[in-house]
This record gives C-alpha cells, structure tokens and sequence, in this order.
C-alpha cells in the first residue's frame, strides 16, 4: 500500500519527567506522536538529575514511534517538512568537546543542591561587586540591580550559570576539562540539537534567546553572552553555544527515519506555550501546570524591569533580523509534583487524576493551608531556605482537606504573581490563558478562578508548549503562510474551542483566604536560615 503525501510539522516535546514528538497539521490537529517517560535521578536531598544520553535516546525513539504512527495513519514520513524543538529550561548539561559525551548527569531545573554556591556568589556579589557594561564596579545592594539589569535575574539555585559553576567545583572531569578548553555546556534544547545533528561529528552548538536568558549568562538587552558575567562566574566563553533566534533553520537531523529533515525552531518550554497560546502581543498570558506551574505575560519590545518578584526574560524572536519579544514570567516550582507527593509519598490517591474526586468530597480546605515549598519558593518570593508547610490542622482535618489545600496552594501562588504582574506592568489581568496536566481537571480551574477572580481560559487542544515550537519551525521555512511576526497569519491556528471557568466566590472570602494564605507564607519562608550547610 502506497503511503500518501501530506504537509505537515514535528514536535519534539523534551520535558521534565517525559518527551515526546507530536505532528501536527495546519490548524494544529495532531495527526500523531509519541510519549515516552524517561528515569529520574534522586541520589541525595535536594538533588535531581537526568542522563542526558537517556534524553537523546528517548527523544529518538519518540521521533521514530511518531513516524510509525504516522505511517498507520496512512502517510509517508516525507510529509513532516520541517520539526522544531521545545525543552525543560534552566537543565544543565556538560559535556566533552572531543568525545560528544556527557561528563556527568545533567542537573534539573528544580534541583537545589546549589544553595551554598549561590551564597558564595551573593557574597561575591556584596563584596567584590560586578563589571557592569559601561566598566563600573557595582557592590552590595547595587550588585544586586547590576546582575539584574544586566541579565533579567536574580541569583538563584534555578539558573544555569549556577548549577555549571556546582559541576565544576565538585565534578573534577568537568573542571579538568574546562581547564583545557574540552568542555561543552548547554541547556537540554542545545544538547539534543547537538546530538541530532551529528554529535562529537558536526553537531551544531547552539541555543536559542529563550533558553539563553535563563543561564544567567545573556545580556538581556542585546541577546549576546555577557563577558561581565562570564567573569563574574569565572567561565571560558568557550565552552557557550552560539546563540541563535527562536525561528531560523539551524541544520538538519543526521540519522534515523527523519535524517535530512530541518531543524528550524528552537524555545524553552515555557516561552513555547506562549507562542503555542498564541500570546503574542504586549499585555496577553498564559500560565502552563505541568510538574512547576510558569506563568508567562508578554510584555512586547521592552524589557520590564520588575521590582515586585518576577523575572524579565525573551518571549520569543521571530527570525535572526527581527527584534526579540519580551515576557515577565513568574514561576513556581512545584504545582503538579505536590499531587504527584499526595500520589507517591503519602498514599492519598492512586492516579493523579483521583485528586480532584478526593478534593470535591469537601466545600473547603477546613482552614488548611499548603505551601508547596519542597526546595524553595520561587517568584515572587526568592526564598531557597523556605520549608513545606501544612497549617491549620486540627482533629477535623481529613485526606479531602489536604487534598483541596494542595489544588488552593496552586491558585494562591498563581495569584501572588499575577498582583506583582499588575504592579509591575499596571495592567489589570481579565482573563488568564492555562495549558498543561493539572488543567485537565475541572475542580482545579474552578478554584484557580474563584481564588484568582479572573476568568481561566482552558483550551481544547492543550499541547501549547510542543505546538509553539511547531509554529517557529514551520514560519523560519513559511509552511502554510505562517509567520510569527504577523499574528494574524495563525488566525486558522487551534481554534477548535475552548472553555472558561469564571469566578463565583464571594469577594470577602477570597480576601479572608488570601489573607491566611500570606500569613502561612511569612512561616514558611526563612525555615533553614540558620541551619548549618
């Protein structure tokens, strides 16, 4: 049986727990993929790690299960015309320049082992100061400011710059092999790039404006690595990729079912569902659950400097010749994984997915209150040192109280950062675009509305985050007319529907409960100032 030519785009979706590779259409149907989960790491407290050749090896097999998949759906693999790629941002990887090998596991995201060597660089920071552009010193509180105009960031155990600078002083293959200019580093999108294009034979060596402005290494400004930073750090501009726009064709895949294909759409995971959102104009947001929850508003040409928590960083760039787009963003480190904790540590649910029957078994929290601090908190409160906390228990409580307090912990901590977003931006917030696995619930929506009091805009197809990557990769070649600086190009794009889950509670009870959600939050932050390293 001959297989028919169609016109379509891939996917590869390479997250923090699984990848996969979706193929989709000109409206953004999916016409096929592949999931794969891949192991995780765990080896002391506060760490997580991946193998980044399982990644590369999963990434493979997702690419052929969705060609075979597209295959029964009676088309040739000759019908995907070009694929972008999409990625878990601040991940780490190192690896060796002459070998194209890992030279130890890449560090997560949401690992926390670094506290300490963020506290030898806020030291630095008070006391030696840093370069800034323009050649000053900057110290103290004024270092503080200096790395964030520069860079868009604080510092933090979240970015890459220090999880590299960790491997280095504790890894002694990889300072060896920084020493004598052997060492590659990258975030996951530049590692599989990489690896798909040829590995230690012609691999690219590259990154895109999204994930180069989580290192902590970009100036935000002008898109370039900054040697102030670089000494600040004390790394060899070396061992950094290329940085590349979000939309260009980078080269093509060098083996397997695909071999010869272009790759021509590079964004983190976060910035992707923006795109995948379709926010792309000043003033739209979306937020994405998956295992943290990422909150992301466009902000358009201009870097918003926040004073109220939040992070600047590159929305997206349209082409190599088009200026970047920029976002705020507020990120929360844990949102699906406290179910998965309900799930796996505590044996409160069998299947994620019980947890919203466990919760809707109670009207309320019974004046429970969780804050999800397992290594930290993120925006907008910047505190590694916050512990875990559940208060207000009492002999009342039962598993539908915890349950319900896991789901509100969500909805206040997606409330913190939308009001530090209206002080920062001094936009009112009408309705807020999600995607990601915990909005397949629909009690969880309703909470986050009613906590919110704001519309929550679920839509019916909510693979954004592979989807924006998708976009770029078929504009950079003009598939299907697309263009991501013209938004109205996408105007047939993921339109099937969507569904809006608007605020009934009553005014003064969401105030009473935000209230008593801050208050569990001054106990939380500060839990391990004082505890010995």
């Amino acid at each position: 049986m001959s297989l028919k030519q169609g016109e379509f785009v891939g996917a590869l979706d390479c997250g923090t727990t699984s990848s996969r590779f979706i193929i989709f259409d000109q409206y953004a149907n999916i016409v096929a993929q592949h999931q794969q989960e891949f192991p995780q790491y765990y080896d002391h407290p506060g760490w997580h790690d991946h193998d980044a050749d399982e990644l590369t090896k999963v990434c493979d097999d997702c690419i052929e299960g969705g060609v075979k998949e597209l295959a029964a759906q009676g088309y040739a693999k000759e019908s995907i015309k070009v694929i972008g790629i999409t990625n878990q941002r601040e991940t780490t990887v190192a690896w060796s320049r002459s070998t194209g090998k890992p030279l130890c596991k890449a560090i997560v995201w949401d690992d926390s082992r670094t506290k300490h060597t963020v506290a030898i660089f806020e030291h630095k920071l008070r006391d030696v100061g840093i370069e800034t552009p323009s050649g000053e010193i900057k110290k103290g509180e004024e270092g503080i400011d200096a790395l964030r105009e520069l860079t868009g960031l604080p510092l933090s155990t979240y970015f890459s710059a220090i999880k590299l600078r960790w491997m280095i002083d504790n890894y002694p293959n990889v300072k060896e092999a920084h020493e004598a200019d052997d060492l590659l580093l990258g975030t996951v999108e530049s590692w599989l790039v990489y690896t798909l294009t040829g590995g230690a034979k012609n691999g690219l060596h590259v990154t895109d404006v999204t994930n180069a402005s989580r290192t902590l290494l970009m100036n935000l400004h002008t898109l370039e690595w900054a040697p102030q930073l670089l000494k600040f750090f004390d790394l060899r501009p070396s061992i950094l990729p290329k940085i590349v726009s979000s939309s260009e064709i980078y080269g093509s895949l060098a083996s397997g079912s695909l071999k010869g294909v272009k790759i021509a759409g590079l964004v983190g995971d976060q910035q992707g569902a923006l795109v995948g959102n379709k926010c792309l104009k000043e003033g739209e947001a979306k937020c994405t659950y998956g295992t943290g929850a990422f909150l992301l508003f466009t902000t358009g040409a201009d870097v918003v400097k926040s004073k109220n928590g939040l992070i600047g960083t590159v929305a997206y760039q349209a082409s190599p010749n088009s200026k970047p787009v920029y976002a705020l963003e507020g990120s929360i480190s844990v949102a699906g994984s406290a179910i998965k904790w309900l799930r796996d540590s505590m044996g409160l649910i069998q299947s994620a997915g019980e947890v919203n029957d466990l919760a809707a078994k109670e009207k309320d929290s019974g004046g429970v209150y969780f804050v999800t601090a397992f290594s930290g908190l993120l925006a907008p409160y910047w505190d590694p040192g916050a512990g875990g906390l559940l208060i207000g228990l009492s002999s009342y409580t039962n598993p539908a109280h915890i349950a319900r307090a896991t789901l509100e912990a969500n909805a206040f901590q997606t409330r913190a950062i939308i009001e530090s977003m209206r002080l920062d931006s001094g936009v009112d917030l009408k309705h807020l675009k999600v995607d990601g696995g915990m909005t397949n619930g629909d009690l969880v929506m309703k909470i986050l509305a009613d906590l919110g009091g704001f519309d929550v805009v679920r839509p019916e197809m909510r693979e954004s985050t592979a989807l924006g990557s998708a976009l770029l990769a078929g504009s950079a070649i003009n598939l299907y007319g697309w263009d991501i600086s013209k938004p109205e190009t996408l105007e047939h794009v993921n339109t099937k529907g969507s569904t809006t889950f608007e605020p009934k509670m009553d005014e003064a009870l969401r105030e009473k409960m935000w209230r008593g959600w801050q208050k569990a939050i001054t106990r939380s932050i500060g839990w391990e100032e004082d505890e010995d390293e």
